[in-house]
């Protein structure tokens, strides 16, 4: 199953003031579909062009280097854009989110801290994640374009600390840019379906 570039589900302005449309032209159009174009030369090559993304990424962890750092980028991205959407944001979770929010990360006021602080303090490029694992909502952060899933976990909520994700729209303010995401554009709706099938 080839990799491929998804469009992205609003339009380049839609996330303004908080993400710019020049940060998500060159973070999507380029950054995303690099990872797309090196993930499926690499997966041809390693015999791995029919498996899905989220097989590719566990069968190449810790094996091939090269081809897990695009298979996971691609799969973390697949998400990350789905994860914001225009007027998202905000502690209005749906019902069932808000429980295991406040039963598993100590609410919502917590979370955001938590969640910001993963972000703030993952050193150099990575994500900070909120992951199903064991049954419970857990808070954690990963370096480059490892996520979740190798760790045996499902993630339903990741925000990009990449560089190119903020540096454009933020500078390097990376904690202004994480309570933007948490504050102005989670697509709670998603975190939800994610949680749901998790």
């Amino acid at each position: 199953m080839a990799f491929e570039l998804p469009a992205l589900p609003y339009d380049y302005e839609a996330l303004q003031p908080y993400m710019s449309k020049e940060t998500l032209e060159y973070h999507h159009d380029k950054h995303h579909k690099a990872y797309v174009d090196n993930g499926n030369k690499l997966a041809a090559e390693a015999g791995m062009g029919d498996l899905s993304v989220e097989d590719v990424v566990k069968q190449s962890f810790g094996k091939n280097a090269g081809l897990f750092n695009n298979a996971a980028q691609h799969y973390n991205h697949i998400h990350f854009w789905k994860w914001m959407k225009k007027g998202g944001g905000g502690n209005k979770l749906p019902g069932a989110l808000q429980k295991a929010f406040d039963s598993d990360l100590g609410g919502y006021d917590k979370f955001k801290a938590d969640f910001i602080a993963a972000g703030t303090t993952q050193f150099g490029s990575g994500w900070a994640w909120v992951s199903v694992k064991d049954g419970k909502l857990a808070i954690s952060k990963t370096p480059n374009g490892e996520n979740p899933l190798v760790h045996g976990a499902t993630p339903i909520l990741g925000v990009d600390v990449w560089e190119h994700s903020y540096y454009i729209d933020y500078r390097n303010a990376r904690p202004k840019y994480l309570e933007a995401f948490v504050d102005s554009l989670i697509n709670w709706d998603h975190v939800l379906e994610l949680y749901e099938k998790a």
